[in-house]
């Protein structure tokens, strides 16, 4: 695994950028993947929102200034990119974010990439009657290994902030869980 720093130089520069995108690619492409299946949750959706994070990627990697981690940056553009993917989605169906989301959850019980069971099925559910930023923030934080630092520094946002916010998302998702299926818990 190529070190960052020695990994953004080499994107920056023009005789190494395409194998040092092939490598960056191969170092991120799941992780950044799976954050983004987390927001959209359509399989073929989330390839598309990851395929539009690295082009934006590539496209501005010289304007990376350093100032953050460069997975920070990246999250962070894959994260607007979810955003943005599903804001546009719901425009082009004329509905709401909120049917949207209710949607792209019905699918997850015939999706062929969704392995999980009917508990799983019922996490996920609960995940997508959050609004979109606690939304955000519980994915980010629970499906990932991030610290609140981290995330802090990918969503531009206070560290206390973030923890009022998931902890706040946590209850929400416990209660949903409660109130629609006792047997489960």
């Amino acid at each position: 695994m190529v070190k960052e720093q020695e990994l953004v130089t080499a994107l920056q520069t023009e005789a190494d950028k395409e194998s040092a995108f092939r490598e960056l690619v191969s170092q991120y492409k799941e992780r950044l993947y799976w954050q983004i299946r987390n927001m959209v949750l359509d399989h073929d959706d989330a390839d598309d929102v990851l395929q539009n994070t690295f082009i934006k990627i590539f496209r501005n990697i010289d304007s990376f200034k350093g100032e953050s981690k460069l997975h920070t940056w990246m999250y962070r553009i894959a994260a607007n990119e979810s955003l943005t993917f599903l804001t546009k989605k719901a425009k082009q169906n004329n509905i709401s974010i909120d049917n949207l989301k209710d949607n792209a959850v019905r699918k997850l019980e015939t999706d062929v990439y969704f392995e999980g069971d009917a508990i799983q099925l019922k996490f996920q559910k609960a995940i997508a009657t959050l609004p979109e930023r606690q939304r955000l923030i519980f994915t980010m934080k629970y499906f990932s290994d991030q610290t609140f630092e981290e995330l802090s520094e990918i969503l531009d946002t206070t560290v206390g902030g973030l923890k009022s916010t998931y902890h706040i998302a946590v209850k929400k998702i416990t209660e949903y869980i409660k109130t629609t299926d006792e047997t489960i818990l």
